[in-house]
Parts: C-alpha cells; structure tokens; sequence
C-alpha cells in the first residue's frame, strides 16, 4: 500500500456534488484509496447512476438533499476528516453566460459549507475553483501566446461572470479561513474539464453529441478560433487528489493541460474520429466566453508533483468511444438544444 493510500484509508470524506461528473470520479478514486465516502447532491445535475453501484455495495452512504437548506450542510460535516467541495450552480458556457441568478446561490452555498467545515473541526476542506477567476481582460486576444499563472488573481479582478466571482470569493475565503481559524485548505483551479461522464452543455461532450446526431451544418459557437486547454477527467481528479494530500495553507492551483487546442481544430478532431462528414456552420451571436484560455500548470508540479498525463487527442477518443456506447440517439435528440444553455 502506497503512502497516499494509507493517507485516506478508514477516512471519512464527504464530496458535495459527488453523483456529478467530476465528483462521481472523484467518488471512485477516494474508495480505491480506501477512503468512506459521503455523498451529498440534490440530483440537478447530477445522476445517480454515476454511483449507484458503490451505494449498492455500502462504499457510498448517500444523501438526496439541497445542502442549501436548514441542517443539512450541518449534518452532513458530523465525523468528516476532508470536505471535497465540488456541488455549485453550474453548467457550461452557454448558461454562465445567459444565467446569473442561480450561480448567485453559489455564495451563499460555498460560505455555509466552510462555515459548518469549521465549526465541526473538519481538518481539510478542497474546493472546486474554476479558470473562470481570472481576468477576463488577459484573455481577448488569440494572436497572443497566454499562459494564466496563479499570481494574476491578486488583482485587478474581472471574474468571468457571477460564477467567476464566486468562484473567486470563495478562495479568498479559505484562504482567510487558514489564516485565522487554522483551518487546512486547498483549492483546484479546473480547465475545461471533459471525459466519460460528462454531460452535453459542456463544449467537448456537445461536439461529440453532434456528430452523434449527424448534425449538418455542425454548429460551431462564435468563429472558431477561441483557444482552450481540455483537461482528461483523470488528470483533474488525480491532481484533486494531490492538492487534498500536499496542500494545506489555502493556495490555489490550476489543474490543466498547457495544450493550445483551437475549437475548430477540436471539431475537425471530433469529425475526423467519429468519421462525420458536415458542413461546419459558424455562429458568432452564440455565447463564447474568453478567447484565449489556457493554464500555466507549473505550481500545481512545484507543489504536489502532480501534472497532466492524457493528451487532448487521446482523451477525446477514450469520450468520443465512451458517449457512442452509453448513450441513446432518440434520448439526446430530446435533450440536446435544452443542455446547450441549462445546466
């Protein structure tokens, strides 16, 4: 047994939003590290199925319930060693961009969670920060070879949306938290997060849904020449992981590849793998956010030795060989243009 290993093993460990995506991997990766894993969702975006199997087996003790409200949060924190904190308003670009309100909320559930972390005596909490803390002001121009360092965020700030600054505050927050109560945190700064599970509102699973569906024209958001870093699943739980074992002092880390991938040229991949033949229609009205985004992933190495292993083109077959498996055409038809801007 590594060292890690025994570093989680007969841990109690809550992850909030652990039937999501990220978090239902995550989920997995902390029981093979003989973690208990604790599991708070309401089920919004996420879905059961991603950890019903470890529910089935007793390695999940699972909880159906909006940590928003009265109670829950404080119950949930009762015996917990580490906080993954990974449950937020979300969804991809399209409803960060049309939808303010409900990422809002995300305040207000990221100040109740650490708020009960420290009053049960949790001795860690890891939050899901986002790459949408940065300015957006350092990214509107392509032409420009940007790598976004950790440092950027001391201001002047220009969060990308109110999900952005949420996000941001919420840092601050944990950070302020070490200072002055002691307690251990850590924060990941996701990329573009794709892979199995992953659902359509999120750029790589919709292109993917697109050819699944033999869309022609293939629509492609804003002009295609955005630049984006697409981060494997594996590698941002695996870095998640990391920052909970090496990071206590509440320093955030970018958790992302350093691979500067086109969204045309992530369509054409697509196209080419999945062997669709299309017209690409380019519409520029659509919501695109940054230009230019992509992490500088050197601190995260500095700190816990972690970085990415699954390069874009590797990762986009495993998903692309992943979706034409799992999912159902008639099932994505109904859903698809809804996913585009909802969470």
């Amino acid at each position: 047994m590594t060292q890690a290993e025994t570093m989680w093993t007969g841990k109690t460990v809550l992850v909030t939003g652990g039937s999501s995506f990220i978090g239902s991997t995550l989920a997995d990766q902390l029981i093979l590290r003989g973690a208990k894993v604790r599991v708070v969702d309401d089920l919004t975006s996420g879905h059961l199925g991603n950890i019903a199997g470890h529910i089935a087996s007793g390695k999940i003790e699972f909880i159906r319930a909006d940590l928003r409200e009265p109670g829950i949060a404080r119950g949930a924190m009762q015996g917990v060693h580490t906080v993954f904190h990974l449950a937020a308003d979300h969804g991809g670009r399209g409803y960060v961009d049309l939808h303010q309100a409900g990422p809002a909320s995300n305040f207000f559930l990221d100040g109740l969670i650490f708020w009960e972390a420290l009053k049960a005596k949790v001795t860690k909490v890891v939050f899901a920060s986002s790459g949408c803390v940065y300015p957006n002001f350092l990214q509107s121009d392509v032409n420009k070879e940007v790598f976004l360092t950790e440092d950027l965020t001391k201001g002047p700030n220009d969060a990308d949306n109110t999900y952005g600054w949420a996000k941001l505050m919420a840092e601050f927050t944990l950070q302020a938290y070490y200072k002055e109560h002691g307690l251990k945190a850590a924060s990941c700064r996701y990329f573009t997060v794709y892979g199995p599970r992953g659902v359509e509102n999120h750029a790589v699973i919709a292109m993917i849904a697109r050819a699944f569906l033999k869309q022609d024209p293939f629509e492609v958001w804003g002009d295609g020449t955005q630049i984006r870093n697409w981060t494997y699943i594996d590698d941002i739980v695996a870095g998640t992981i990391a920052a909970g074992e090496k990071i206590d002092d509440g320093t955030a880390i970018n958790l992302g590849t350093m691979e500067r991938v086109k969204v045309i040229d992530a369509v054409k991949m697509v196209m080419e793998m999945t062997g669709h033949k299309a017209q690409i229609k380019f519409l520029p009205n659509m919501p695109t956010g940054p230009l230019n985004r992509v992490a500088d992933n050197s601190l995260a190495k500095k700190l816990t030795g972690w970085e990415p292993k699954v390069p874009f083109r590797e990762g986009l077959k495993r998903t692309i060989d992943w979706y034409y498996k799992d999912r159902d055409r008639a099932h994505v038809e109904k859903i698809f243009k809804k996913m585009l801007t909802e969470r």
